[in-house]
């Protein structure tokens, strides 16, 4: 389903085969936020954007720049590969991406793929995929221009610059953020508690450049910076300190697309990566670099029939004090996808060979088929298996299994996934039902001493188990001048071992996106909702449920001047994502958005 109704169906996707494709065509669970979505929402991160659109359960601790989780389905924050034009993002110190690093201003959409997909793109693609796609040049030169101001000290300054000259096109942007923030950190947590105000600075910048050097050969190369200077409340111990964070998280790529015939298409891609986390005065500095050499490409062997290939090599290194025992891993895979359309029914067939040089080989495979049983109607239904390769601090740390010589390495977390469901679109209706099963072995838990060392309070052991299982549900329409959309997630995340809910995960949760065009402006409401969740593992500390109401308006004042008002939170509700940490009270925001041609 897409994120919004003006989404037309013929859109072209690549997340869900990493190959072209229009959305009407995809089989899996697909959500795409555009644009013109990020800019109407304003949010404050691309967190707060993707739980906006109903694409994932967030929690945070304190504001925009604090420690960010996201849960697909239920499934852990590392269990989702995040990728940035191609480039996967990750951090081998926590495990995941750092969400609240990621930038904002420089995305163009990003499309989220729910649903294991290792057997497309390896490692970490056991809950789903988040791919974020750069701001491109094209056309006449133009220039985008914008700044705001509001409430808790906010303030926001971005600029680009797009076109192209000859055979090269370019987009260069930049933007910088500020706020005084809040508090954040209640009374209940009992070690950190301060009372002051804890705010952030964010800085952005990117540059791309492609080269059109004939009809069937592109050069593209981009390189992007983000950093973040972040508050936080370290210890009571220390009240009139403030304790900094600062993250970076830099991404490089450079790629040759080449249309060898009619029906072969190839791209040679290399990606590079950086996630740098320091605090301050508490000394702790670990920074994590992924590079990533892939060739991946399609042949259309006739009308319906279409193979994609992957070869890809991954090395991982991390550089945290903790970690002696090594500090690099590398990882060579092999894939191949079967894409099959015969009128009514569609089938797709990927397989995937990764060989760790820490754990070995893993083999992986997804199976998916669709049947138009009318017109717009589809039943869809899939069946695959997943992985997430154990991060080097687990491994390698004083609390890991290599720490100490002739100790069994630890294995992948694995994910095994059935799910089916119904898509239905026609003309400016869309609806879209999923119901799935993702059961999780081998999961990585920091317990008791064991073999790793016995002396010690706790090591990383696979010891878990957990079945992710659920109904998403997404609709949207365009009545009149009206688009509504929204989302309803029923879900049971639990562990095995217990039958206890996963900690922070609620068993529903929903959004409702209402915008109306009238003359000049668009007006616009949206309702994000969460259930009851339970703060730890062991269910007996919790946190209540809550619904937030957010606000928008923009005026166009000219063609190429807009206007615009933003307010989430409208009711200042007070609600918690983790135990003793707070939330963003609520925020007003205006802005203004200049986008001259020249």
């Amino acid at each position: 389903m897409s994120a919004h109704a003006q989404n037309k169906l013929d859109t072209v996707v690549t997340t869900a085969t990493r190959s072209p494709q229009k959305l009407s065509e995809v089989l899996a669970d697909l959500t795409v936020i555009t644009r013109a979505d990020i800019e109407r929402q304003a949010a404050a991160s691309l967190a707060d954007l993707l739980r906006n659109n109903g694409c994932a359960e967030m929690v945070r601790n304190g504001g925009a720049a604090g420690t960010t989780s996201l849960f697909l389905r239920g499934a852990d924050t590392r269990h989702t590969l995040v990728l940035i034009d191609g480039v996967k993002v990750d951090s081998q110190a926590t495990g995941g991406a750092s969400w609240q690093g990621l930038p904002l201003s420089q995305i163009e959409r990003v499309e989220v793929l729910k649903g294991p997909a290792s057997a497309i793109y390896g490692s970490d693609a056991v809950g789903g995929v988040v791919q974020i796609f750069t701001r491109k040049g094209s056309g006449r030169t133009s220039a985008d221009l914008g700044v705001s101001a509001g409430n808790l000290g906010t303030y926001k300054a971005d600029a680009g610059l797009f076109g192209t000259v000859g055979i090269f096109d370019y987009a260069l942007t930049g933007a910088f953020e500020g706020t005084d923030g809040f508090n954040a950190t209640t009374p209940e947590s009992t070690f950190s508690y301060i009372p002051d105000r804890d705010g952030h600075r964010k800085r952005q910048a990117m540059l791309r450049v492609g080269a059109q050097f004939s009809a069937t050969q592109r050069a593209e190369a981009l390189v992007m910076r983000s950093h973040t200077r972040g508050q936080y409340d370290g210890s009571r111990s220390r009240p009139l300190i403030d304790d900094i964070s600062k993250q970076d998280a830099d991404a490089a790529r450079l790629a040759w697309t080449a249309q060898w015939t009619p029906d072969l298409q190839t791209q040679l891609s290399f990606g590079e990566s950086r996630d740098r986390y320091e605090t301050t005065p508490s000394p702790y500095l670990t920074e994590t670099r992924v590079r990533n050499v892939a060739l991946t490409g399609f042949y259309k062997i006739t009308t319906g029939h279409q193979l994609n290939f992957t070869a890809e090599r991954i090395e991982d290194k991390l550089d945290n004090s903790d970690v002696t025992a090594f500090r690099t891993r590398e990882r060579d895979s092999a894939g191949l996808g079967y894409l099959l359309s015969l009128g009514r029914f569609d089938m797709q067939a990927h397989a995937r060979h990764d060989r760790d040089s820490q754990f070995g080989d893993v083999d992986t495979g997804t199976l998916l088929a669709g049947f138009e049983v009318a017109p717009g109607l589809r039943v869809v239904g899939s069946v695959g298996n997943a992985f997430r390769a154990p991060t080097i601090y687990q491994q390698a740390s004083p609390y890991g299994p290599l720490s100490l010589p002739g100790t069994k390495p630890l294995d992948a977390e694995r994910g095994r996934n059935v799910e089916a469901g119904l898509k239905w679109a026609s003309g400016d209706h869309e609806f879209g039902a999923t119901a799935y099963r993702n059961r999780i072995s081998n999961l990585i838990n920091f317990g008791e001493a064991g073999a790793c060392r016995p002396d010690s309070f706790g090591c990383y052991r696979n010891v878990a188990k957990a079945r992710l299982q659920g109904l998403s549900l997404a609709a949207a329409t365009r009545i009149a001048s009206v688009n509504l959309r929204g989302t309803l997630d029923l879900q049971k995340p639990t562990n095995e071992a217990d039958g206890k809910l996963l900690a922070r995960r609620a068993k529903r949760l929903g959004t409702i996106n209402a915008d109306w065009a009238l003359a000049n402006w668009t007006l616009g409401a949206a309702v994000q909702a969460s259930g009851a969740r339970f703060d730890n593992a062991t269910n007996t500390r919790k946190l209540g449920g809550y619904a937030l109401l957010n606000l928008n308006a923009q005026v166009a004042v000219s063609r190429e001047v807009k206007l615009q008002f933003n307010v989430d939170n409208v009711f200042n509700r007070e609600y918690h994502t983790a135990y003793g940490y707070a939330s963003a009270p609520m925020t007003a925001l205006v802005s203004l958005r200049w986008t001259p041609q020249l």
